[in-house]
């Protein structure tokens, strides 16, 4: 197989970032990275706060907030008035979770390819209020129709109580079809959340067409805002039943004011999110989302080729649009969670490389992500060392 090396990155689109140039950071998709323009534009709203406290949390925060969720909102095409700005998409989903009623023979319906993180809120919920939890198999490989009457075979009405289902997984960047998805589980009267922590930036969103009860995303990977700034998104009916993680002064304003206040929490991030969604745009969106699309792919390439893994071995369940892609590691090679941790660290050490390692269904894997900062040769660098590496245990 030839493969095609991408173009070279958006020119300066380095410099905008203030990353450790003596690393390879080929894993946005865990943290993202922040502009120096929006640290910049945060650091100011920091030094407003601190400069008066009691001015900057009594007059007029309130309405600033609000101002930055009609924005945001805007930008994921969801209904203002059902957007509450949350910490990140696990919060949102813990929201969620406690505000749904959970009873004694209720189940929440999941997939093998959740977040690892809600899935724990979701059995933590579920060992509180006697409910069950059950998690559908997904095949990587599976087509849209073939996810779908997966989804449609393993609701339960009556006793579903919820199904979870992630618009981009994060263990292994599968793309799943969301809208179809939800028209199946309203056929039989199943709420849904839809876990999209990865879409903003990185893929167009409409969160009203997706047509889901509820919608969580961040806009801290791919959306270049800064860290603790994500959404929640509720439907009409829900909404009057949605109860805060944290009661505070906004309470008895419902929602989605009284999610989004709590006392002194540092609310910088999220009245930069505008600054970061700006750049994104002042970039290019369609531009940058082809440049780390085509960048992630070509990671994937010479990575597998340098493990001799064949190409028809490289997973694409995310479709061209996505800018994660997996490499399937050696068998026997960080098949388990502390196994992948290791082997994460021990790439940071010895290769100066940033990239994800997941253990799934017995198989480690490598998940390799694409963004501006990122050139061709950070990946071929990667593929020269690691088999090496690996090869040492």
């Amino acid at each position: 197989m030839t493969v095609v090396r991408p173009p070279e990155p958006i020119p300066g689109a380095r410099l905008l970032f203030s990353l450790d140039p003596a690393v390879s950071h080929l894993n946005h998709g865990a943290f993202g990275a922040v502009p120096v323009t929006v640290q910049r534009a945060q650091q100011r709203l920091r030094d407003e706060m601190e400069a008066n406290p009691p001015r900057f949390f009594t007059q007029g925060l309130v309405d600033r907030i609000t101002h930055t969720r009609r924005h945001v909102a805007a930008f994921l095409g969801a209904d203002p008035e059902g957007t509450a700005l949350v910490g990140n998409a696990t919060t949102g989903a813990a929201v969620v979770l406690q505000s749904i009623g959970l009873r004694p023979g209720d189940e929440v319906l999941t997939t093998d390819h959740g977040y690892g993180a809600v899935d724990l809120s979701i059995a933590r919920e579920c060992r509180r209020t006697g409910a069950g939890t059950r998690a559908l198999r997904v095949p990587l490989a599976a087509t849209d129709e073939e996810i779908v009457q997966i989804v449609r075979d393993g609701l339960r009405p009556g006793r579903t109580r919820l199904l979870v289902i992630d618009q981009l997984t994060s263990p292994t960047a599968r793309l799943f079809p969301v809208a179809a998805v939800v028209g199946v589980a309203r056929e039989r009267g199943v709420p849904v959340l839809v876990d999209g922590a990865h879409a903003p930036g990185m893929l167009p969103v409409e969160v009203a067409a997706v047509g889901a009860d509820f919608w969580v995303g961040n806009l801290h990977k791919w959306g270049y805002a800064p860290r603790g700034t994500a959404a929640l998104v509720v439907a009409p009916p829900w909404r009057d039943r949605i109860e805060p993680l944290v009661v505070s002064w906004e309470q008895d304003a419902g929602f989605p004011r009284n999610v989004e206040w709590q006392a002194t929490l540092d609310y910088t991030s999220w009245l930069s999110a505008p600054a970061g969604l700006f750049t994104l745009r002042s970039l290019g969106l369609d531009r940058v989302r082809a440049h780390n699309a085509a960048l992630a792919a070509y990671g994937q390439q010479v990575v597998g080729t340098a493990l001799g893994v064949a190409p028809a071995d490289l997973p694409d369940p995310g479709g061209p649009a996505v800018a994660m892609r997996l490499v399937p590691l050696p068998p026997g090679v960080a098949t388990t969670l502390d196994a992948a941790r290791a082997l994460r660290v021990l790439i940071a050490e010895r290769l100066a490389t940033e990239v994800s390692v997941v253990g799934w269904h017995g198989r480690g894997w490598l998940r390799l992500c694409g963004q501006i900062y990122n050139s061709p040769d950070e990946y071929e660098r990667l593929a020269a060392r690691l088999p090496a590496l690996l090869a040492r245990g």
